[in-house]
Order: structure tokens, then sequence, then C-alpha cells
């Protein structure tokens, strides 16, 4: 609506003064557009991957329900991203009485400060207009949140000046819930949040009933509550009390990607990639692995099961892996360059700070952990591109005593030189469109990471000093 209304009179000769848009709930208000988004076909939510038909179903059954809705899942699985997507679901923007501290519909005021103004100026009452944008109102649950931080608090110096005695309306400081009117509140890691303020909370969604320091305010606010919580936290460090959770109208269970195609979008889409330092190549297949080691990581028995391994994991290694290649390139004196198994090692960093460990990864130690996972993961890429035996004239090479000395950060044109010299690789390669002779810095990439897959299956070892070597066991004990 292009021409807007400034005055209630106005206002009540418009559309908004007029059924279905007069006196609409929030959440008859998100219902009405998700019903339209859902007729004409379009996404629910954009930049929301690999919950198509998990989670958001859930989430859009909530919402036509016109439900508080609660998610729970562990860290990195985008639930306060999906909360701050659902302001798409509202107006583009909504009338309210203007100054109002709680945005108070101007037919139906809730406040006494917007109640004295429209029986004082009748339809001549100044209206203002609030976007999508500014009614969602976000706040993360700490032990020193307060009821007055969520409900609000008594003003003593409101009371001074105007005159007022402390238990009037108009001497009260409205906390975060009731500024969040006629719009969305949010309110991240449910549990950290105080017993008492849970309270507070309850009887709002219940009664519409706030007593802020003893004085009792009616406040029949207008408010979608959503929430966000970690199960592992109930109880590390609290717990949502029964009767605020007996009130939550949905409680949605969301997870990490369950395809490896859903986390490699994400992580694309998340990843700071758009360096301009050096053009750095990332091929599909060293996409593939940064992915498979979060993949690899949620089934690793020395990874806490319940800490969960967040997706921040493949993004951030994507971003350090990223760096290393520019700062590679840059040492070589090229432009441009490819990622290699090498800047994974690199980025250690980027792994080993976002696994929780049992007992026994602890024991061996979280580089020994990360390194693990990643040659597994070179295993799993290498054995969805390669057929079994394809890499046995690779092997047999190294048995009858052949050895690569190429460290993680060897100049492309010497190790490309190296790696030709494998009987067989370099081509096998190429017919396997992982590579093509013709780009060395993927060529060497892609070696690598073949060679590192087969240090995983124990066909051939690292050397410490750098390079590929044969095993140094007997091939009866490899086998077993």
């Amino acid at each position: 609506m292009t021409d807007r209304p400034t005055t209630l009179g106005a206002l009540a000769r418009s559309p908004w003064g007029q059924a279905p848009l007069r006196g609409r709930s929030v959440r008859d208000e998100l219902r009405g557009n998700l019903l339209a988004r859902l007729q004409g076909g379009r996404p629910l939510f954009e930049g929301i991957v690999g919950y198509e038909h998990t989670v958001l179903p859930q989430v859009a059954n909530a919402i036509l329900a016109r439900h508080d809705f609660i998610l729970l899942g562990t860290r990195g699985q985008a639930k306060s991203r999906l909360l701050r997507a659902m302001v798409e679901f509202l107006d583009e923007a909504i009338p309210v009485v203007a100054g109002s501290e709680t945005h108070d519909d101007p037919f139906h005021p809730i406040s006494r400060g917007a109640r004295d103004l429209i029986a004082e100026a009748g339809d001549d009452t100044p209206i203002a207009w609030r976007a999508r944008e500014d009614r969602f109102v976000e706040k993360l649950a700490t032990p020193d949140v307060t009821i007055a931080d969520i409900i609000g608090d008594v003003d003593p110096i409101k009371a001074a000046r105007g005159g007022h005695a402390l238990g009037s309306e108009l001497t009260m400081h409205y906390g975060l819930l009731p500024r969040a009117n006629r719009g969305i509140f949010a309110i991240n890691e449910l549990p950290d949040l105080a017993g008492k303020i849970q309270v507070g909370l309850f009887n709002v969604m219940q009664e519409g009933d706030v007593q802020i320091k003893g004085y009792p305010i009616r406040l029949p606010l207008d408010v979608m509550m959503v929430f966000t919580a970690n199960p592992e936290d109930y109880t590390a460090r609290g717990k949502i009390i029964t009767p605020l959770k007996d009130r939550i109208g949905s409680e949605i269970r969301t997870h990490a990607p369950r395809r490896l195609e859903h986390g490699i979008a994400i992580t694309r889409q998340e990843a700071w990639t758009a360096r301009g330092a050096v053009r750095v190549v990332v091929p599909d297949f060293i996409e593939e692995l940064i992915e498979r080691i979060a993949f690899e990581a949620r089934l690793d028995k020395r990874v806490d099961k319940r800490a969960g391994v967040s997706q921040r994991l493949p993004i951030a290694l994507a971003e350090v892996v990223l760096s290393n290649a520019e700062r590679r390139a840059l040492a070589d004196g090229v432009d441009a360059t490819a990622a290699r198994i090498g800047d994974i090692y690199a980025a250690l960093p980027a792994i080993t700070g976002k696994l929780e460990l049992e007992y026994e990864g602890e024991l061996q130690g979280a580089d020994a952990v990360a390194g693990d996972l990643i040659r597994r993961a070179a295993f799993g890429v290498v054995d969805d591109r390669l057929h079994e035996g394809e890499l046995d004239a690779v092997v047999t090479w190294f048995d009858e005593g052949g050895a690569l000395k190429v460290g993680d950060e060897e100049q492309v044109g010497i190790a490309y030189a190296a790696f030709k010299a494998v009987p067989g690789l370099t081509e096998l390669l190429e017919r396997a469109e992982m590579a093509t002779g013709g780009d060395q810095a993927l060529m060497v990439s892609a070696c690598e990471v073949v060679l590192e897959a087969l240090v995983a299956g124990q066909r051939i070892s690292r050397a410490e000093e750098g390079g590929w070597q044969r095993m140094k066991v007997s091939r009866r004990r490899r086998e077993e």
C-alpha cells in the first residue's frame, strides 16, 4: 500500500480499518501470509537447506495451527536462522499508535498511554507504520536475565515527573516482551533462563497478566513466542519448567544435514570464499572431502554424540583451507592455485576446536582424531569415484620400492612431475574425470587425495618427512 494513512480517522476509512485487516492478530497474519505462499507454490524459507521434508513442514504446521513452538537441536543446526526467517511471513508494515512503547493496534490499544491519547485526540490520533523487520525481537537467554529485562519494571522517575502513583501503568518501563507486541518474540537457549522468568512467560502466554513489583497489570499482548534449546543443556545448565513446556504448542527437532549434497550446499552458501588476493580453485572432490569430515565425525565413537558436530565445522574448515591455499600461492609467486590435501591438514585448528571428545578421543588427542577423520573422508571420496582394483597398479609400484617425497607445500610443477612417475596414476584420474593433465594444480590435488585414501585403507603409508611410501609392515599383517 503506497499511500499510508497518518491519522486514526483516515486509517478507519482505509482497507486497514476494514475486515479482514482490522483487528487481525499476529498469529492470523502469519497464518494468512503462509497460506498465500503455499498457494503460490513459492519456497517457504529461503536459504534453509536440508529441512525440506523434515523440519520445514513441521514449522509450517505450527504456524498454521497458530502455535508457539520450540526448536530443539544441537549447535549449528540453523535454529536461530529459521526463526529469523519467519519475518517474511509478516506484512510489509502495520499501523501503530505513534509513540506507543507497545506498538498498540489503533483499534485495540492495550497500553494506558495509547488509550489516553486516542480518547483525547480521537480521529486525529497520529498513526505510525512499523516495518516487518522491526517486529522480530530476539533475546539470548542467560542466567543474569531479570524479569525487568523481559517483562518490565516500575520507573520511579516517571512516577515523580508525572505525579503518578507507583502502581499506575503510566509509571511502567516495559521490557522486551511488551515491546514485541504485535510481532514475534524469540528466546534462544531457553533452558538458560531462570525458572522465575520462565514462570513470568508462562503467565503472559496463559492469562495475559503481568505483576511488576507486586502491582498487577492486565496486558493482553498480541505476540507469537518462539524458542530454541539444545537438549543437552537440560541437564548441563538448566531446564524448561513443566508448565511452560506444556503451553508451548509444538516441539520441533532439528538435525544435522542427512545427505552429503545438502551439507556441501550449506557450506557453499555460508563459507566466505570470495577472496581477492589469488584465485583458488576448490575442486568438487575437495569440497566433498571437507564435508565428509563432519559426517565422519558424527559417526566416530571418539566424538561426543550428545554435543553433536556443528555444521560450522565444514564452514570454518573451508575458509581456512582457502586461506592456506592463498598463503601457499603467494609464497610460490603464482596468482592461481587449487586447494590440496595439505591445506586441509593445515586447517586442523578449524576441526579440533569444533569437536567434543569422549574419553578415548581425549587419550588419543584432538589432532590425531582429526587426522584420522581427514584420511577416512579421503577414502570415502575416492571410493565413490574409483572402482575396486583400479589402484592396484599404484599400490604395486609402492610395494616394489617406489616412494614419493612430496611435501604438503611442494610447488605444483615439482609435485606434478613426481606424480607422473607413478605408473598409470594420472591417466586413471583423467579417466575418472577427477582432473586433466592440462591443469597441473588440479591433477596434483587429485593425486594427493587418492594417495591419502590409500593411506586410510592401509595400503601405503605417509612418510614422516613428507610424501608417501610402501607400508612398513608385512602384507599378512595388513590383511589382518
